[in-house]
């Protein structure tokens, strides 16, 4: 079934935060320690020690500043968290527990670089501890109070932003590795195209004009030169063959992964299973072609949360099922569909579609392993068991 909250998800999510903020929960999971201005009503007398109405009101005015600070860049967002600041030592009389905000500043300074990290840290740090000694509080519950777990969280924090950032230039910088791999293969086969076919054609043209004024004069020399311009476009057939095998799409492993982190990125939870077959490449092409489609109505239609794809043999024939929690209602009248039953058609392959609305779409697909056509002979690919596990 189809999670109603999901979409409300997705919509607090781009209103509060920017577009290029990483997908997950870390912003929202972090407010869980606002939980702790509330410890007081626990503690012995604590409760009596507490203006809430001051707390209620130092809380309204951190959270649309908290949110503020992952729109803001540079100098800007010193300037929200010396706000988060002023708040926190506000309400100090009035909440003990109003240190927690000085630790959120420090949590989130850690996005920015060491140095301002650093500074900032000191600074805040100075004017808190002048803040504690104005109330009498004592120093030890200042220093193990936000000192400790602030500089704790926020080393931490910065730790993990800097790893993170690390991985996606990484994750970046092998795609554009991929991808210059993939134009300079392109390249490569397009300058074998344009040598082949250059000389290739022009034979052709030769030989059919020469066919063409023969044809009166001498009809058997003019059926030499059409035999003769048969064998070199069969010859120039099989050499455009070879030099374009390198341009196949994909193959269905590559598919799977590419599809995993499309989903990830749309917060759809994605598992799969294959076992291990030898497929014909054309119809390893269908499969994926017909993965691709199905995670493309994911993303775009079916506002679902999970999605499972699993692919196993059932005698001489492949069964590849693609299920979600989403929407549902998919109808067989659209364009993706007719397209994906005629591929399937070409290799003999057909398509079951299960979507009612409200209860998710189901997906079954059946091809035969060795393909429908004689031109796919020979040139199977083999796919081990893997799992998305």
């Amino acid at each position: 079934m189809a999670h109603p909250w999901h979409s409300l998800e997705k919509q607090i999510r781009q209103r509060l935060l920017p577009p290029v903020n990483e997908p997950g929960a870390m912003p929202f999971f972090s407010l869980n320690y606002l939980l702790m201005l509330f410890l007081p009503l626990v503690m012995p007398r604590g409760n009596a020690q507490v203006n809430w109405w001051f707390t209620g009101i130092a809380v309204a005015l951190f959270l649309p500043l908290y949110f503020r600070f992952y729109w803001e860049r540079g100098a800007r967002r010193l300037v929200v968290l010396a706000l988060i600041n002023m708040i926190g030592l506000a309400l100090m009389p009035a909440n003990l527990m109003a240190g927690v905000f000085l630790i959120y500043s420090w949590v989130l300074v850690a996005h920015m670089s060491w140095s301002a990290m650093a500074s900032f840290i000191a600074a805040t740090s100075a004017v808190s501890w002048l803040t504690y000694q104005l109330v009498g509080m004592p120093t030890t519950v200042w220093g193990f109070g936000i000192v400790f777990p602030g500089l704790m969280a926020a080393i931490g924090c910065k730790i993990w932003y800097n790893n993170a950032r690390r991985n996606e230039a990484l994750r970046l910088s092998q795609e554009e590795l991929a991808n210059m791999a993939r134009v300079a293969e392109r390249e490569r086969i397009g300058r074998d195209l344009h040598d082949l076919l250059g000389h290739t054609l022009s034979v052709i043209t030769l030989k059919s004009e020469l066919a063409s004024r023969l044809a009166e004069r001498d009809p058997a020399a003019a059926a030499t030169e059409m035999r003769e311009v048969e064998r070199i476009s069969r010859k120039a057939l099989m050499e455009v063959r070879r030099a374009v095998s390198g341009m196949r799409a994909p193959g269905m492993l590559a598919e799977l992964a590419n599809i995993k982190v499309a989903l990830s990125a749309a917060l759809v939870d994605f598992e799969y299973e294959a076992e291990p077959v030898v497929l014909d490449q054309d119809i390893e092409g269908v499969l994926g072609f017909v993965v691709r489609e199905a995670a493309t109505n994911v993303i775009r239609h079916a506002n679902a949360r999970r999605c499972r794809l699993l692919m196993k043999k059932a005698g001489d024939l492949v069964r590849l099922e693609i299920e979600d929690d989403g929407r549902g209602g998919v109808t067989e009248s659209g364009n993706g569909l007719r397209g994906l039953r005629e591929r399937l058609s070409a290799v003999g392959g057909t398509l079951e579609l299960d979507s009612p609305l409200g209860g998710g779409t189901r997906l079954v697909v059946h091809v035969p392993i060795d393909g429908s056509g004689d031109e796919s002979a020979g040139r199977r690919v083999a796919l081990k068991l893997v799992s998305s596990r």
